[in-house]
């Protein structure tokens, strides 16, 4: 298991006298910092988001970003004369991320004290220091997977699917059928373990024990007949979600111990949170063996909980550890509004 730094998920950057010399209420003609425009680019081919908390008039700061030709690289912007405090819990409720997962920089020691009073977690950096942010060990994933470089055009889909779904005229279940959506689980192979790996350090609110699975650890388990990996990946008509999903399953003649199961946060808005762990349930079922999986309680994790409880899973304690196995009275139903395909043929 994995113990380190935790790395930043999102960038949000002030923008007069931070990402430009300038105060753009004062002026139109604000001039990037040197090197700005190569670090917001850094850090998104990295995988990391980035955002705007400004006190500025919102239709003339994004002018002014669209002619930088930067205005792309933003998700959520707060562009509004509200407290950046404020900005910052929007941005991170929207995109469902922890505080401690967040960055803020800002040229005016006041802000960064608002921010650092309200949101302690927030990593609050002055903008003085803007060329050191690329080198920063928090700002440096393990692995840039195919996903890292296109997590921002995956947010920003999700961003047009919100958007369409608060228009749709119907069900919740009519709108998700809608999305013409394929679920795909399959055995991992070793080209899937720096992305698994990078799944395993993102994912806190939906990891059954928080667990963080080194690479080498993954590829022991991928290549040992004892255990089962699954990955699981995602896509709609409107693109890909990319991979969101992991199981790691210890398999013995008799039972079967979910050692590890975990599904993006951004998922879950689309009904497919149980798909996964009931598909688990159904082959352990056809398998005749009991089914129990290990829950590790951290500050994060309780959806996992209520999600094994949901499921028809019961709780129970084996020295120490708290265990739930699986009620194989019945089958698991896959919802109609979503195609599984299920690809386990190649062996390890």
């Amino acid at each position: 298991m994995v113990v380190g730094l935790t790395k930043i998920k999102c960038v949000v950057w002030d923008l007069d006298n931070t990402l430009w010399d300038g105060t753009l209420v004062e002026s139109d003609n604000v001039v990037l910092k040197d090197n700005a425009e190569n670090i917001i680019k850094t850090l998104d081919e990295r995988g990391i988001l980035q955002s705007i908390s400004s006190k500025n008039d919102f239709e003339v700061a994004k002018k002014k970003l669209e002619e930088l030709g930067l205005w792309k690289y933003f998700i959520y912007p707060q562009i509004s004369w509200n407290s950046k405090s404020e900005a910052l819990r929007i941005i991170q409720e929207s995109i469902n991320i922890g505080q401690d997962t967040i960055a803020f920089v800002d040229d005016q020691e006041f802000e960064l004290d608002e921010v650092k009073f309200s949101n302690p977690e927030v990593l609050c950096i002055s903008a003085q220091n803007l060329d050191q942010i690329p080198d920063m060990e928090c700002m440096m994933p393990n692995f840039i997977t195919s996903d890292s470089k296109y997590r921002r055009e995956m947010y920003q889909n999700d961003i047009v699917r919100n958007d369409i779904e608060k228009e749709f005229k119907g069900s919740k279940e009519e709108f998700l059928s809608s999305l013409q959506m394929k679920f795909q689980i399959r055995r991992a192979q070793e080209d899937d373990l720096q992305r698994v790996e990078e799944l395993t350090v993102r994912t806190h609110q939906l990891n059954s024990t928080g667990y963080i699975y080194s690479y080498d650890e993954l590829k022991n388990c991928i290549e040992d007949d004892k255990y089962e990996v699954l990955v699981t990946k995602l896509d709609d008509k409107y693109g890909t979600y990319g991979t969101i999903g992991l199981a790691l399953i210890e398999k013995s003649e008799k039972e079967w111990e979910v050692k590890l199961l975990l599904m993006s946060c951004r998922v879950m808005s689309r009904g497919v949170g149980n798909i996964l762990l009931n598909h688990i349930c159904n082959e352990a079922k056809k398998a005749n063996v009991k089914l129990k999986a290990q829950f590790v309680p951290t500050a994060k994790n309780r959806i996992m909980y209520i999600t094994y409880k949901f499921n028809g899973f019961i709780e129970y304690k084996e020295n120490d550890i708290t265990f739930f196995e699986a009620n194989m009275d019945y089958e698991r139903k896959i919802p109609d509004y979503i195609e599984i395909i299920v690809t386990l043929e190649s062996e390890k």
